[in-house]
């Protein structure tokens, strides 16, 4: 069909339906109201429908088409410092348990278990009456003992003087007769050496006459002859060994004299001693003196200490009373048992996980029956127990550094230790990190996709991870994991505060 022909016939085609909709219109007659309310509400209906089905419909193109939204947050720098949250008992570092010092009667008792006191308060105090009786029995006993020592050393310093004197002139004799005798030795020695001297030589003018023998008569032999007889004379009559002789005589009679006054002494020294004390006897009088007067004078400091009462050396909690008043207690007793709260420490349990974290010296925070205290890490045990789980764990001390009237022994006390602290470094929320056999990883958004980042951690607080290798500050990490995340899935961040 040509073109002119097709529009003529949609020409025709209009002008009838026209006609024919001009004529329909004219035939019509009033609809009925409940009719017309019907086939409005009809329509409505439908229409909803259709609109609820093309909305399905699209949203179902679109989810599949659109990419996933994450929430992310940003890698930031701040200040973390991390902390050992645990608990312990309240303990005292300083207990003191007061024995009695003296044989006396207990007068009036003071405090009772639970109490708490000041340094100085009075604990308890004895009777008078008994305190007295004991002091001077104390000072009559040191009496006795010294006027006792002083008779002994009377009687014996007589014997003390001869036996100095003896044993002086011993030491004295001793040294001139060893002097006198080696000086006897010497001169026998040069008489020796002189005599041997004058024999080798006369051996040697006889071995010469006898080589001048065939010659009797030459000047030479006759020379020889008066040689051999000055020498045989020499050997007896020698003037230095003649000299050297007389003064051993003379030294051999010096020592003689000595030797003589020597077995004197000796007999003046035995006398003195079996007279005298002997050293042990005397070391053991001055012991038994010095032991006496000792006790007697502790004694009587101890009575003259508590005369006015026995006092609390430090602020405390009387912990235990083992007496009564009116009750008379040996020396030694044990009394009454006073804790410091001056100086005091938390005991706590570490784990074997948080051991390498803690470390001597480490300042804390205590918290006691709601009060807060400084505290630092004082000692840290050398090994392991076991506790009611079966667990290892290390023993700890945190020492208390500014205890007041708020600190109660022996209760549950917070502790929270600051263990590390890095200044403005790299961080994360720790909800962010996620790990898996290779190690720890975060999710980060790069270019509308996921990119899987591999991390190396440092300290944590209660909220936030140092972050030391993997990351750079300013970027977009998932903050949101799913179990259904990717590496390399596109998604929509939608940035958090």
């Amino acid at each position: 069909m040509k073109l002119d022909e097709l529009e003529t016939e949609n020409e025709t085609g209009a002008k009838t339906k026209k006609e024919k909709r001009s004529k329909e219109k004219k035939e019509r007659t009033p609809m009925d109201k409940a009719k017309k309310k019907k086939i409005i509400k009809r329509s409505i209906l439908g229409g909803i429908a259709v609109i609820i089905v093309l909305f399905i419909a699209i949203n179902s193109i679109a989810a599949k088409n659109m990419a996933a939204v994450v929430y992310t947050t940003e890698v930031t720098r701040q200040d973390i410092e991390q902390s050992l949250n645990t608990s312990g008992t309240v303990q005292t570092e300083e207990s003191k348990t007061y024995f009695s010092q003296v044989e006396s009667k207990i007068g009036h008792i003071d405090v009772a278990t639970g109490d708490t006191v000041k340094k100085g308060d009075v604990l308890f105090t004895y009777d008078e009456a008994s305190l007295a009786d004991e002091k001077q029995l104390a000072q009559l006993k040191k009496q006795s003992s010294e006027g006792g020592y002083k008779s002994s050393i009377n009687k014996n310093s007589k014997y003390i003087s001869e036996l100095g004197e003896a044993n002086i002139n011993l030491e004295v004799l001793h040294q001139q007769i060893e002097d006198s005798e080696n000086y006897v030795n010497q001169l026998n020695k040069k008489i020796t050496d002189k005599q041997d001297a004058i024999a080798y030589e006369g051996t040697l003018l006889q071995i010469s006459l006898m080589e001048w023998s065939e010659k009797p008569d030459s000047e030479e032999y006759m020379e020889l002859q008066k040689q051999i007889q000055y020498n045989a004379y020499e050997q007896q009559h020698n003037k230095d060994i003649e000299t050297w002789q007389r003064e051993v005589s003379k030294y051999q009679e010096m020592i003689a004299d000595y030797k003589a006054y020597e077995s004197e002494m000796k007999a003046q020294k035995s006398s003195s001693e079996s007279a005298a004390l002997d050293g042990g006897s005397k070391e053991q009088l001055e012991a038994n003196r010095q032991m006496e007067s000792i006790n007697a004078d502790e004694t009587i400091a101890a009575i003259e200490a508590v005369e006015n009462g026995v006092v609390a050396e430090f602020d405390g909690v009387v912990t235990a009373v083992s007496v009564v008043e009116g009750g008379a207690y040996p020396a030694g007793t044990q009394l009454l048992t006073l804790e410091s709260t001056e100086q005091v420490k938390v005991g706590v349990s570490v784990s074997k996980y948080d051991l390498e974290k803690i470390a001597v010296g480490q300042e804390a925070e205590v918290t006691v029956a709601g009060n807060t205290y400084k505290g630092v890490v004082s000692k840290i045990d050398g090994m392991a127990t076991t506790n009611a789980s079966g667990a290892a764990v290390v023993g700890a001390e945190i020492k208390i550094e500014n205890p007041d009237s708020g600190i109660f022994l022996g209760v549950e006390a917070k502790v929270s230790v600051n263990t590390a602290f890095s200044e403005n470094t790299l961080a994360v929320p720790i909800e962010v990190i996620n790990s898996d056999k290779d190690g720890d990883f975060i999710y980060a958004v790069e270019n509308g996709t996921l990119a899987k980042k591999r991390v190396v951690t440092g300290i944590s607080s209660d909220s936030y991870c140092e972050i030391l290798e993997g990351l750079n500050e300013g970027m977009q990490i998932v903050s949101n994991v799913t179990v259904d995340m990717e590496e390399g899935m596109a998604v929509t961040a939608v940035p958090q505060d």
